[in-house]
């Protein structure tokens, strides 16, 4: 009993100077019996010398005690010196966890060294009471039982629990301040995707919008959105899918037996099961959207044919894992209903053969886009010209498609046709423009992209007497001539230039909204000036692309601000050329990295006449 509590002692706290010795094998004991047995030792010799010469003794005695002496005030040096650095390097502990309270230090900083000799010169700090223990608080002097669970105070002693939770209350009020100073380069970050999404008003957000940002944040916490009406559900929906947190366990929140619609931006989560869950909540959908449908097979597609009978508008995404028989039984099931179809992104089971089952059993089909199917060809292209509905049309065919077939397209349905997008097909030539002009007169939509073939003089021909109405939504990026040994191009400008851009403003800038004209490098600074001239109103114009055009400069951009006063967006990367831009309220310029200063000092809060006045005095 006693030898387990000889074993179990308990010590109290030692002295730095204790600890010391100790760690050098120095022991006080030692140096006491030392110095006795040099004493003892003089003694003996100045009695043995007795019988010497009367002067010998005297003369030993002195140097005994001279060295005695000697190493007393050696050994007072040293403490001296020892205790000096043990409260120099207590202070320096002291003040380092007052400099960085709270901090973290980086990897590889270059206080890193001294750090590691701090840690070394703790050893020489007083040792921490044991849990269990009396102590008194660093801060209010009270006496309180050590747990292991008391806080550091700013001495380096410990601290009560009540002085504890207040300390901890301020360390939280500083730790937040430091996350909102570091906030800022977060909230500006989100402003410029703002900008890019379109948004750029300035104010107070309305309070829709901070209800959708709040479920959207929250998401995990909501069980039921109750009777949310469709547009704010498709919000929240595109939300959702931006953050990607549209998940089965979060699917319920956008499926109503009510509803007819479903609109899914992202369903990469989502499995059969889910799809299966999709059809049988909302049997009585009309309008169905899926986005990234990469786990979608032929059980959801026979599953969505047997309960979903009113299905009108089918948009699929990715949708690759469903068979070319799948496919098939879509169109040859549910094709008599069928109304908007939209497919992307296809790769496997997609053919000719499919569309002309499409063809043949979807009659009533007024809406096609087919975009990026890699197996389509030229065929797909003869059968979709035989659709006798069709409206609206919207083609990017991967393989190679000749004039001849797409002439066919515009001669036989041209005449109905209300919108035509018509992406990298680089075969077209001058004749299918013509071919535009002579049978289309209906559009109020036309996109022709990524061509450099076609010549400026069949664009200028297009919109000179053309007796379809103004269009409101114009895409030509990407006309332009391409050929690394030749930038500036042949004689016969190839693609959108001067004269082909200001038929295409005399002809439909009074009802444009939507204008993209990206990359076409070959119209000049003038017929920018001639169109944007300040005097000439557009006021429908909301979004305009300009990028690499790089005639483009700030006289241009003025003009545009001062012709277009509903305009919301203007995309101008790579038009070197614009710079101390003066932006109005309610603009969102993109692309002008040397506006930046100005878009934060004047955007959203002036007027156009005040913005381009500024700019006036910054170019004087």
């Amino acid at each position: 009993m006693s030898g387990r509590r000889g074993g179990n002692r308990i010590r109290g706290p030692q002295s730095a100077l204790t600890d010391f010795l100790a760690a050098n094998n120095i022991s006080a004991a030692q140096i006491r019996d030392d110095y006795e047995r040099r004493r003892l030792q003089a003694e003996a010799d100045n009695a043995g010398n007795g019988e010497g010469p009367s002067n010998q003794a005297p003369e030993q005695d002195d140097d005994e005690a001279l060295a005695v002496a000697a190493q007393a005030e050696e050994d007072d040096k040293k403490s001296k010196k020892r205790k000096r650095v043990e409260k120099d390097a207590v202070d320096k502990i002291k003040k380092s966890k007052a400099s960085k309270k709270g901090k973290k230090g980086k990897k590889g900083d270059p206080e890193d060294d001294d750090d590691e000799y701090d840690d070394e010169l703790r050893i020489y700090g007083k040792a921490k009471p044991m849990p269990g223990q009396l102590e008194h608080c660093d801060v209010c002097n009270k006496r309180f039982t050590v747990t292991p669970y008391n806080k550091e105070g700013p001495d380096g002693g410990l601290l009560c629990t009540p002085c504890g939770k207040e300390l901890a209350k301020d360390m939280k009020k500083e730790q937040n301040a430091a996350k909102k100073s570091a906030g800022t380069g977060k909230k500006r970050r989100k402003v410029e995707s703002d900008r890019l999404d379109g948004v750029a008003n300035g104010g107070v957000k309305s309070l829709v919008q901070i209800c959708i940002e709040k479920i959207a944040k929250h998401h995990e916490d909501i069980e039921e959105l109750g009777e949310l009406p469709q547009s704010v559900l498709e919000r929240l929906g595109e939300i959702f899918s931006k953050n990607r947190v549209l998940k089965p366990k979060t699917l319920p929140l956008f499926l109503r037996p009510d509803l007819d619609s479903v609109i899914v931006h992202d369903a990469a989560y989502l499995e059969v099961e889910d799809y299966q869950q999709i059809f049988a909540v909302v049997p009585k959908m009309r309008k169905l959207v899926l986005g990234n449908a990469c786990q979608m097979k032929d059980g959801a597609i026979d599953y969505m044919i047997e309960k979903c009978g009113n299905l009108q508008h089918l948009q699929l995404y990715a949708a690759n894992l469903v068979s070319e028989s799948g496919w098939q039984k879509v169109f040859r099931e549910a094709g008599s209903k069928l109304q908007v179809i939209s497919l992307k992104w296809l790769d496997a089971a997609f053919e000719d053969d499919v569309v002309r089952d499409m063809v043949k059993y979807c009659p009533n089909l007024e809406r096609l886009k087919l975009k990026l199917c890699r197996r389509l060809g030229e065929d797909a292209v003869r059968y979709i010209s035989d659709i006798p509905e069709l409206k609206h049309i919207s083609l990017w065919i991967s393989n190679e498609v000749s004039n001849d077939a797409l002439l066919s397209l515009v001669e036989k349905r041209g005449s109905g046709l209300q919108t035509l997008a018509l992406e990298k097909f680089i075969d077209a030539e001058d004749s299918l423009l013509q071919a535009i002009h002579d049978n289309c007169t209906q559009l109020f939509k036309l996109r022709f992209s990524e061509n450099d073939t076609v010549t400026n003089a069949s664009y200028t021909a297009l919109f000179t007497d053309w007796q379809n109405p103004p269009l409101t939504f114009v895409d030509f990026n990407a006309t332009r001539h391409v050929d690394n040994n030749s930038s500036e191009g042949p004689e016969e400008a190839i693609g959108m230039a001067s004269s082909g851009f200001k038929a295409l403003m005399a002809h439909s800038g009074s009802a444009l909204k939507h204008l993209d004209l990206a990359s076409c490098r070959h119209i000049e600074r003038s017929a920018f000036f001639d169109v944007f001239n300040g005097g000439q109103v557009y006021p429908a114009l909301e979004y305009i692309n300009l990028s690499f055009c790089n005639r483009a400069d700030t006289g241009v951009v003025a003009g545009i601000f001062k012709s277009c006063p509903a305009l919301k967006r203007l995309v101008a990367f790579g038009c070197f050329d614009v710079q101390d831009v003066v932006v109005p309220r309610n603009v969102a310029l993109i692309g002008v990295p040397r506006a930046q200063d100005a878009i934060e000092q004047f955007g959203f809060g002036l007027g156009v006449d005040e913005a381009i006045s500024k700019m006036v005095e910054a170019a004087a």
